[in-house]
């Protein structure tokens, strides 16, 4: 679920390095699971019913060895066309904020693990843009953490632009429609079983008017959210997050947490299992309803909150001491994150179809997990209260 720009995600929601086109218009992706797709179209006639078909074919992302200073084409860094033609364009200063919360958020990751450092892959796309991923690997306090930036456009194609927008343009039939999507999508994860996993992903979209339906305005819509998936409650430690999210949202509107704390509740829920992943926070998606300068400073502000949030729960749990118990019970949890991902996540199980790059869609998943037949926690023990909380979910301020 992991990358970073279109899917959920964290969600079923949302994913973290590459991109597909499907979570542009999923609002249950997550900006983590993309793979890096730019779509060719071909037209083909049929024999039989001279029907007009078209196929997507994939190009694959290509690494390269330094990162560039930006990813958009020179026609949004500068210039006096267009509302995304300058570099105080939304398309630049998303950019710019996703990358500087990339390096904030990794920054304090390897101070807290005190000796992982992450491994840093930067990659390009033949239709434009790039991103950039860093992966902290079996590090003293991560077992795993994923930070991944991307900056892609690319081409809808005509059915994925109906499913976004089906009330646009009312009967017209839309040719491929040109989109650009850039998002900051991280999932970590933690040896010890005190401290909490999170997921965060935070990303913009916009999209052409359809070839075919000239003076069709441009669309756009930020998505994104911040939850946490514990194997423990420390009542404080749940508190804390829901108050900073809570904190973030109320800047804006009132009405933000209340209403993106209960979408998220709804967004992670695993159905098989009739339980949430974990105890939430906040989710929102196609989000355009409100002014786009304050869309922007939302997100903004929500991203930056996620090292105030988390970093002081792993600073107090990594260091608890555990047994052998409590890394199983850790396990078991870890296995729902698996399985909410690889079932629910649309980014993910999409990019999975389409080819996408495997290491970049699979970054979200925990090194470790555990699938045990049948168990159930001992009613009223630490793991039922838990469990409790993941199918029944709690009002955490009040």
């Amino acid at each position: 679920m992991l990358p970073s720009i279109l899917s959920s995600p964290s969600s079923s929601s949302t994913s973290l390095l590459p991109f597909n086109y499907f979570t542009l218009y999923s609002p249950s992706s997550s900006l983590t699971n993309l793979p890096s797709l730019t779509y060719k179209t071909t037209i083909k006639k049929s024999t039989h019913n001279h029907s007009t078909r078209v196929q997507a074919m994939i190009e694959k992302e290509t690494p390269v060895t330094q990162r560039p200073y930006t990813f958009l084409r020179e026609s949004d860094e500068g210039g006096a066309e267009g509302s995304s033609s300058n570099a105080n364009s939304v398309r630049a200063r998303f950019e710019k904020m996703i990358r500087e919360v990339q390096d904030s958020v990794c920054t304090a990751l390897e101070e807290v693990d005190g000796g992982g450092k992450f491994k840093e892959d930067v990659w390009s796309r033949p239709g434009g843009g790039g991103g950039i991923s860093r992966v902290l690997q079996d590090g003293n306090v991560f077992e795993k953490a994923g930070v991944n930036v991307s900056v892609v456009y690319g081409v809808m194609p005509p059915e994925a632009y109906r499913a976004a927008r089906p009330v646009d343009n009312g009967n017209v039939k839309p040719g491929p429609i040109p989109f650009f999507a850039a998002g900051v999508s991280s999932v970590l994860h933690p040896k010890n079983p005190f401290a909490p996993t999170v997921h965060f992903n935070y990303r913009y979209f916009e999209t052409d008017a359809p070839n075919d339906a000239p003076g069709a305005p441009r669309q756009w819509w930020f998505g994104g959210g911040t939850d946490l998936t514990p194997a423990y409650i420390f009542e404080e430690d749940v508190k804390h997050f829901h108050s900073v999210q809570k904190g973030a949202c109320d800047k804006f509107d009132a009405s933000f947490y209340p209403r993106f704390k209960k979408w998220c509740d709804d967004y992670f829920y695993i159905k098989h299992r009739g339980e949430r992943r974990g105890l939430g926070g906040i989710f929102f998606d196609d989000l355009n309803d409100y002014d786009q300068e304050m869309l922007l400073s939302f997100s903004t502000e929500c991203a930056n909150s996620v090292i105030p949030a988390y970093i002081p729960i792993v600073e107090k749990r990594k260091d608890t001491p555990f047994t052998d118990e409590h890394k199983a019970w850790q396990q078991l949890r870890r296995g729902r994150y698996v399985e909410f991902n690889l079932v629910y996540d649309r980014g993910t199980t999409f990019g999975l179809k389409t080819g996408g790059r495997i290491e970049s869609i699979l970054v979200s998943l925990p090194l470790t997990a555990r699938w045990e037949y049948d168990h159930q926690p001992v009613e009223g023990s630490e793991e039922w209260k838990l469990l409790d909380a993941c199918i029944n979910p709690k009002e955490w301020l009040h």
